[in-house]
């Protein structure tokens, strides 16, 4: 793995955090919205991310002598956003305008506690991928200056 590769890992590293920030400010921002029946309520979404190997990213040097890697993955990638199948809160408002006319009222299956958590985990991995991207560009920076003494 080459030092350039650092900031295509990182990258991708960033890119999904900032797509699961996204998701769990959206599941924050509609944790409380009311909706008369189950079909049309929101549903908390969470990101599926999967590994980008490292062979994927380079198909053309397989048969060039290099050998396949199959340990550390060369970054990561966003497969896709899937709707959880938690049950959805229903409550007894007969006076909410969005009252079905049981009475009930539907509310999101978002956790606001577990999607904090998210936010906070979802902030400081993307951090840490900018600070890994600053270390690989001081380290770029520090080889570049090693022929001029």
């Amino acid at each position: 793995m080459s030092l350039g590769n650092i900031f295509d890992i990182a990258g991708s590293g960033m890119t999904a955090q900032s797509l699961r920030l996204n998701t769990t400010a959206s599941n924050i921002a509609n944790a409380e919205t009311a909706s008369s029946s189950i079909d049309t309520t929101y549903r908390a979404r969470k990101p599926v991310f999967a590994a980008i190997q490292q062979s994927m990213l380079n198909p053309d040097q397989q048969g060039a002598g290099f050998p396949v890697q199959s340990g550390p993955g060369a970054g990561v990638r966003v497969e896709g956003v899937v709707e959880s199948d938690a049950e959805l809160q229903m409550r007894y408002e007969p006076n909410h305008p969005a009252a079905n006319e049981d009475g009930y009222v539907f509310y999101p299956n978002v956790n606001v506690v577990e999607e904090m958590a998210d936010m906070m985990s979802s902030s400081r991995s993307f951090q840490t991928n900018v600070d890994v991207m600053n270390t690989a560009k001081s380290m770029m920076q520090r080889i570049l200056t090693l022929g001029q003494q």
